[in-house]
């Protein structure tokens, strides 16, 4: 280890933190040598076209067949390497997905093989119905509903298909780009110092003798030179590869589908652009190694702070997906030979083959594919989808204090206040700087008295310092990361200097780092005793960011527990340490409360423990537009709790862009402002006027869509389908949505946003992808889309959001201002009915205490709101009681079979009523309107156009506090 100056240090922090993206301290494909192989791979198979024939095929006398379960097996051999044995495993689940796991047997080492335990909820349940037929060049499997769904593995050479009608939907190794590189001895060439004695008739003395080369015989499909198989150097750092090489190289296509979208984190458009093939738009394949990447491209393939190697295949007739689960280094191409087709290779450094094929066929189903196997993103604290403040760094507890107090004296609601790194003693996380913080509990209530609660941030690296309770147990139970030779603790720079990183991969850190979180003192063990339960967690800089570490993190040759390498598992490594800080929070009171944990760093599965947000953005316009887009493609890798930073990270955003980034955040799931240390404090009570008015608009608008925003993440976590959502999976058979990645639908609420992501913009483009009535949600103004699609123009001044409810949506919102979302809770709602074109519409509600998990025990209220036809002009508006209806529907992770609907959280807000009724579009005034079974109601119309009509000002029917409650059972009459 080289030894650093505390001025080294210093000076190698400013300069990471000071200076713009440094794309030469990543690696591009070409500077990783496994990434280099693969690609070579690819262009030979190219080069040869027809020619080529992958060297891999099963062995048809080694095929089994299960009696009892859908699963096939069969040995694998390379012609390329006869001696080398692969084993071969597809199993078809109940679900209709499809397994397909290949490994090297009785190598000379074992390849890494646990990604999966770490991704999956639970090992899928294998369908006992579904069965294989073997045949000469085949095995067949056919199933589904209508024995549409097929799966072929083809022997010779070994290629698996995935086919419905009889069109292939996926394909793995059609292009014959399959290569497990097989574990091998290093050869060492043989050195002499002498000279071989001259052998008689060949050559007399003086003569010129030629050297030939002996031909490589596997060189049509590996190369002819060995490319950094032994060892690997990038800028100084060297990886010493003591396992040699261990690549998988796979190609996966989608031959009817020309859409492809997913595999998060990069800023790029939702539909990803090429890599490969005919004038790509990227010219380096998409990269999966989660980095600490800070004032990244706007327009990039580069790896940034998490992955998810989740990919979406979509055209007019299907969707469906590929879970390629591996957690080491990834590389992925992207070409498309057709526009409708799609190709992609998949080039990883280690790992098993071990690959979910997910035959959809609507974006519905892929997703509780997913979901399934992954778990659904987590219900949070209702509070956490409130507004969140935070910078690097509010300096003090009074500092906090004064910023509260701003916040309050300009009545702008806030849910949560946050403390970066600068809290700390020397970086040194759960220790307060007391010269600074000298009262953290007391500030914690003073936040707390307003319904508001803290976060602060736990980063993975532990300061050594003995005198540091948190390293100096983590070393004593031995369970920190070591360095290559497998002894010891590995030691690298991050914000305390010099650093260790806690193994948890380790089972013998788990309760131990959960035991850190207790407020109170235990068994006489150290732990956060000046915290409170209303503070919670933000899990930054857990890639892992080591400064002085190749690529800004831990060399690949570190040991982790069971002696893996940290090559084998980085991409999983920053999904653990946010999953045992969720555990740790919730379990600092008995029964758990709901934790909040923000992650940076993520893998598949992530979705779990809580939320995470797009990184170091720059203040820059560009930033803003595909933050958006970055968001989305989140949601489609299974992490909806999302969001980016608003303002930017980096720099200073004039008053218009802080505006328009307030309205781009305010419709994301995770809504938090963040600043740089070296930027000007701009939190939104600093703002001139009509700035300031503006944002505090945008966030009051926040507050009373709360519910609506509630009520979608009750959606996801049930359904696993996202929470925003694109064109594309709305309305799938629309292609001209398939490239739409800049407005958005709020789950199933209707809400259709475009968030205007352009400088002196004042109009903007919104596309209407069906024939159907979509109302300004401000000013109720009715525009008609088109059957084949119709872009509209509308106004989007600096006050003005394109927001628009569909017709057929019911909104229920809270109207009322407050100053955080826990003092909403008995505030009164508002239904808002847009009716559709064929004059009805619905509309859901979910309620919960929002804090505890009593929800799993039936202590919730969920609502369907319903507007029908009630003869021939009149209309019937009614609540539905979906609890008692869908039980084992209502929430994930508990099947209930029965409902009561005066449970203990429905009779804690018995008396919380609608006070408001609106209803947009009615085709006529009526003459009455009335509570059924109850008396006439107060009621104002303003005439307009019927919601059938092609579009206008629409007719609005205003019902003064009907007092119907919104836990019964009722209907209101419009005659």
């Amino acid at each position: 280890m080289r030894s650093w100056s505390l001025f080294g240090v210093l000076t190698l922090l400013l300069a990471l933190e000071s200076s713009a993206f440094k794309a030469h301290d990543f690696k591009t494909c070409s500077q990783s040598g496994f990434c280099r192989r693969g690609r070579a791979l690819s262009a030979r198979a190219k080069e040869a076209k027809s020619s080529w024939v992958s060297p891999y095929s099963v062995d048809p006398t080694s095929i089994n067949i299960s009696a009892n379960e859908a699963v096939f097996t069969a040995s694998v051999k390379s012609s390329l390497y006869p001696d080398i044995n692969f084993g071969l495993e597809v199993r078809i689940q109940e679900d209709g997905v499809t397994r397909v796991r290949m490994d090297e047997v009785g190598g000379l080492r074992k390849r890494y093989d646990g990604a999966a335990a770490w991704a999956l909820i639970a090992e899928p349940a294998i369908s006992t119905e579904i069965k294989w037929t073997a045949g000469k060049k085949d095995t067949r499997a056919i199933y589904g509903e209508k024995k549409d769904i097929e799966v072929v593995v083809a022997y010779e050479p070994l290629r698996i298909s995935l086919r419905r009608n009889g069109k292939e939907q996926i394909v793995l190794n059609g292009q014959g780009l399959l290569h497990m590189e097989h574990f091998r001895k290093k050869i060492v060439p043989a050195t002499t110092t002498e000279e071989p004695a001259p052998i008689e008739g060949e050559g007399a003395e003086g003569e010129g003798q030629a050297v030939l080369k002996a031909e490589n015989p596997l060189s049509w499909f590996e190369g002819e030179e060995e490319d950094d198989l032994w060892e690997e150097t990038f800028l100084s750092w060297t990886d010493s590869k003591p396992k040699g090489p261990e690549s998988l190289s796979l190609d996966i296509n989608f031959p009817n589908h020309g859409s492809v979208y997913g595999i998060p984190q990069h800023a790029t458009r939702l539909a990803l652009p090429t890599t490969a093939g005919n004038e790509p738009t990227f010219t380096d394949p998409y990269r999966l190694y989660n980095a600490d990447v800070f004032e990244y491209l706007a327009s990039s393939p580069v790896s940034l702070y998490g992955s998810i190697p989740l990919m979406h295949a979509h055209s007019t007739e299907s969707t469906v997906a590929v879970f390629h689960v591996v957690g080491s280094e990834t590389w992925i191409d992207v070409s498309h030979p057709s526009d409708k087709s799609t190709e992609t290779h998949w080039i990883s450094e280690s790992g098993i083959l071990d690959t979910f094929l997910l035959p959809g066929p609507t974006a519905e189903d892929v997703f509780k594919q997913y979901s399934r196997l992954t778990g659904t993103p987590v219900l949070p604290a209702q509070w956490s989808l409130g507004y969140h403040q935070c910078r690097w760094n509010y300096v003090s507890s009074d500092d906090v204090r004064t910023v509260q107090k701003r916040f309050d004296e300009e009545d702008m609601p806030v849910d949560v206040f946050w403390l970066d790194i600068e809290y700390s003693e020397d970086h040194k996380y759960f220790m307060w700087k007391d010269k600074t913080f000298p009262d953290p509990v007391e500030m914690t209530n003073d936040v707390a008295a307003n319904g508001r609660k803290m976060v602060v941030i736990v980063d993975p690296h532990l300061k050594r310092d003995q005198n540091y309770p948190a390293f100096k147990q983590a070393s004593e139970l031995g369970i920190l990361v070591k360095p290559k030779s497998g002894e010891g603790e590995y030691e690298g720079w991050c914000w305390p200097g010099s650093s260790s990183w806690t193994d948890f991969f380790n089972p013998a850190s788990w309760d131990w780092w959960k035991s850190m979180f207790k407020t109170q003192e235990t068994e006489g063990k150290w732990s956060w005793t000046k915290s409170t339960t209303d503070i919670h967690i933000w899990n930054d800089m857990n890639e892992p960011s080591v400064f002085n570490g190749p690529e800004i993190t831990m060399p690949k040759d570190n040991i982790h527990y069971g002696g893996w390498e940290h090559r084998d598992i980085h991409n999983i490594n920053g999904m653990l340490f946010s999953n045992l800080t969720f555990q740790a929070v919730a379990e600092r009171t008995d029964p758990p409360t709901r934790p909040f944990v923000l992650t940076r760093a993520f893998f598949a599965g992530s979705q779990r423990f809580g939320a995470m947000w797009t990184g170091d953005n720059l203040g820059t316009w560009e930033h803003m537009a595909v933050g958006v887009k970055m968001v989305l493609a989140n949601g489609l890798g299974g992490l909806s709790f999302a969001g980016s930073d608003v303002g930017g990270f980096f720099g200073n955003p004039e008053p218009e862009m802080l505006v328009r980034w307030y309205q781009v955040g305010a419709f994301a799931p995770f809504f938090r402002a963040h600043a740089h240390i070296d930027t000007k404090r701009r939190e939104p009570f600093l703002l001139d006027e009509p700035y300031k008015g503006i944002v505090k608009d945008i966030l009051r608008l926040r507050y009373t869509l709360l519910p609506i925003w509630y009520t979608a993440f009750r959606e996801t976590t049930v359904t696993g389908m996202p929470i925003l959502r694109p064109q594309f999976i709305v309305f799938p058979k629309d292609k001209t949505g398939f490239e739409i990645d800049d407005q958005y639908y709020i789950g199933s609420s209707g809400l259709l946003v475009k968030p205007v992501t352009e400088k002196d913009a004042r109009e903007a483009k919104v596309y209407l992808a069906e024939d159907q009535v979509y109302y300004d949600y401000f000013t109720n103004l009715a525009y008609r889309g088109t059957s084949k699609g119709k872009e509209i123009s509308v106004p989007a001044a600096l006050d003005q959001l394109p927001l628009f409810i569909r017709g057929g949506s019911i909104l229920a919102t809270r109207e009322r201002p407050r100053r955080s979302s826990p003092l909403m809770k008995r505030d009164p709602f508002t239904l808002r009915v847009a009716l559709s074109k064929a004059g009805n519409a619905r509309g859901e509600l979910y309620l919960d205490d929002g804090v505890t998990y009593d929800h799993l025990k039936g202590q919730f209220i969920w609502r369907e709101f319903v507007a029908e036809k009630n003869g021939k002009k009149g209309l019937r508006l009614s609540s539905i009681d979906l609890g008692a209806a869908k039980p084992a529907e209502a929430v994930d992770g508990a099947a209930l079979t029965t409902y009561n609907p005066t449970n203990d959280f429905a009779k804690s807000i018995w008396d919380v009523r609608v006070e408001k009724v609106v209803i947009v579009g009615l085709s006529s005034k009526p003459t009455s309107v009335k509570v059924e079974g109850g008396a006439d109601l107060v009621w104002e119309y303003t005439p307009g156009v019927a919601s059938s009509e092609k579009g206008g000002s629409p007719s609005i029917l205003a019902v003064k506090d009907p007092k119907v409650l919104i836990q019964k059972d009722w209907a209101i009459v419009i005659q």
